[in-house]
């Protein structure tokens, strides 16, 4: 795992973190919501940290299949060549 992953999850976790909380505190101080819809906000915060997670995780892994030897050689073979 590379430090931007590390970073990436930490900054959306608290991000997210602090999505859960302010909502919170609108459904426990302006609106008036059945006792169940805490569960389900909360349920649905999570759902969504993991899938934004996923997703940042498969776009990355494209990047990996470079390999980066090989690029080095591209990268001399057509300085040569000009």
């Amino acid at each position: 795992m590379k430090k931007k992953d590390i970073s990436f999850i930490l900054g959306l976790s608290i991000l997210m973190g602090l999505i859960w909380v302010v909502g919170e505190v609108i459904m426990g101080l302006w609106l008036a919501v059945r006792p169940g819809t805490h569960i389900v906000w909360c349920a649905a915060v999570v759902v969504i940290t993991l899938a934004i997670s996923v997703w940042h995780s498969m776009i990355e892994d494209t990047s990996e299949l470079e390999d980066p030897k090989q690029l080095k050689y591209e990268r001399k073979v057509n300085k040569r060549r000009k």
